[in-house]
């Protein structure tokens, strides 16, 4: 852990803390809750490298006195490597290292909630070790049904419905083994339903967006025989989502929601009781969607979707043209 620091305006509060007649205890507070400043509202990599900094000096003055103090200092540490651009696999691994370190202490002195939230953050650094070869999928999945033991629907509806949408996502990035695969999948569908059970479009329309577009994306790309009803159940799951995604309120959540019903309408037949016929309408609204959401990817500067949604529109104008030279071939 690096505990260097080069914002002059953090030297300056840092001495000015040691300068005050404050107890070790409260500049330790101190140096945490200005870590934690940073690390809410960062305006660039090095206002987390700061907060980083600072949650390393708080932990290096709490030695064996403050154990509790300790703790927080590690798992803000933790979290603010967790978010640094690019983390790279050490500071992920430094980063597991800290809420393992942590959790212990924190289950015997902290309240439920708190000692929850370390593992669910946990989760999501367990889950990001994954493609490193760093860590197991199934103990992300673990660390996060610890979690839902505290953060409960009742309670916690936004805590419950991020860590059922995390155990889908998990569920999904397992490895595809034949019929693993089909059970994995089987698990995160299973997982999207278990959450929507709960989590409302009235009462948290937020995150039952969030939930029904993953569901989506879980049934439009399921291994299945029957990939039409998949389809069609994807395409109900997006326009569920698209009750509360609006291109007013929610633009890049709305373009990514229709970008992603246009991938199912490419694959849908206009009939899907007669799947051998053309699906030409169903590419036409394709089209519409992946146009109006290249235009909101364009304007938002989200460069990278606005590519991959052109490439999508170039095979469906393809695909469309494909569909009307056969038909003059038949005239």
């Amino acid at each position: 852990m690096t505990s260097s620091i080069t914002d002059s305006g953090v030297k300056a509060a840092i001495a000015a803390i040691n300068s005050e007649s404050a107890t070790a205890e409260e500049k330790i507070q101190m140096l945490i809750e200005m870590a934690q400043g940073f690390q809410k509202k960062p305006k660039t990599a090095q206002d987390l490298r700061n907060a980083v900094g600072l949650f390393y000096r708080g932990y290096e003055m709490c030695g064996e006195d403050y154990p509790l103090l300790k703790a927080r200092a590690q798992v803000g540490m933790a979290g603010t490597l967790q978010m640094i651009p690019d983390s790279g696999a050490e500071l992920l691994r430094q980063a597991r290292t800290g809420y393992e370190e942590a959790l212990p202490i924190l289950q015997q002195l902290a309240a439920p909630e708190e000692v929850a939230e370390a593992q669910m953050n946990l989760g999501l650094v367990l889950q990001s070790l994954v493609p490193f070869n760093l860590a197991r999928i199934t103990d992300s999945i673990q660390a996060y049904h610890e979690a839902l033991r505290v953060f409960t629907w009742q309670n916690y509806p936004q805590e419950y419905a991020i860590l059922y949408n995390n155990i889908a996502i998990a569920y999904l990035s397992m490895p595809m083994a034949s019929e693993r695969e089909y059970l994995h999948q089987g698990f995160a569908v299973q997982s999207f339903e278990v959450a929507l059970k709960h989590i409302t479009l009235i009462d948290h329309p937020r995150e039952y967006a969030m939930l029904q577009n993953n569901l989506g994306n879980a049934w439009q790309y399921l291994v299945s025989s029957h990939p039409v009803e998949n389809n069609i159940k994807a395409i109900s799951a997006y326009d569920e989502a698209l009750k509360v995604r609006n291109s007013k309120d929610t633009p890049l959540e709305y373009a990514n929601t229709i970008s992603n019903k246009a991938n199912a309408l490419f694959n849908l037949p206009d009939n899907p009781e007669k799947p051998e016929l053309s699906n030409q309408q169903n590419l036409l609204k394709a089209r519409a969607y992946y146009q109006e959401a290249w235009q909101i990817f364009t304007e938002n500067q989200q460069l990278e979707q606005a590519e991959v949604v052109a490439t999508a529109l170039q095979d469906i104008e393809t695909e469309i043209q494909s569909l009307e030279d056969s038909r003059q071939c038949l005239i």
